[in-house]
């Protein structure tokens, strides 16, 4: 038989992760990062967070292994320390939807009224054929660190304004952060009362980086 105390500090070392991911909001700093490196400024903006308490959570973070950083000048980075980390936390969702009532309750709550969805492959068929406009609606960040090859990227908050210069004899597919981001489902809804015709993609950008499809990054 092993040593218990040896067993039980392994365990604690395993136990060190779960700890970490036992906060709502370092979840969602979480999947902010998993967009992209960020700096703490912009995560504790986009996280509406103050900043000491931005700095304190993404700490735990990384004393926890999942985060990394790096330093530019007076700019600390974070970026997650693997793609295993990325694929842990879509797990963690699932196993809560499957398991939780309160999950689909919660999510249905926040995205609001369903919108219309399409599938990937259909989507890269026919955004190879050109017979869609593919809308990254997340932040030029965000779009920068990473997005669908071919798409456009037009931010939520500027897309009533810049609707008439995208070509109106197309569908537009919108999609954002994931599968539970409001974003996309937002786009979708100011598109068709538009008039224009519009689908979001069935998830978003951390699924298509977990399944290792094609990303292209750009210099900003």
């Amino acid at each position: 038989m092993g040593d218990s105390g040896l067993k039980a500090e392994l365990y604690e070392q395993f136990a060190r992760v779960g700890k970490a991911f036992g906060s709502g909001k370092r979840l969602e700093l979480l999947d902010l990062i998993a967009q992209g490196e960020r700096t703490v400024d912009s995560l504790a903006k986009a996280a509406e967070l103050g900043l000491t308490t931005a700095s304190a959570h993404l700490q735990a973070l990384k004393r926890a292994g999942v985060v990394t950083t790096r330093r530019e000048g007076t700019r600390v980075y974070y970026r997650l320390s693997g793609e295993d980390v990325a694929a842990l936390y879509v797990l963690i969702r699932n196993v809560a939807q499957t398991h939780i009532a309160d999950t689909e309750r919660a999510r249905a709550v926040y995205l609001g009224e369903a919108t219309e969805a399409i599938g990937r492959e259909e989507l890269l068929a026919r955004a190879k054929e050109g017979s869609v406009i593919v809308l990254d609606v997340r932040s030029h960040e965000e779009y920068v660190a990473g997005h669908i090859p071919g798409a456009f990227s037009v931010p939520l908050e500027e897309l009533d304004d810049r609707l008439t210069a995208l070509p109106s004899d197309r569908e537009i597919v919108a999609y954002c952060r994931g599968s539970y981001c409001v974003l996309a489902h937002d786009a979708v809804r100011l598109l068709n009362s538009r008039g224009r015709k519009a689908r979001r993609l069935v998830d978003g950008m951390l699924e298509w980086r977990v399944d290792g499809l094609p990303i292209t990054s750009e210099s900003v």
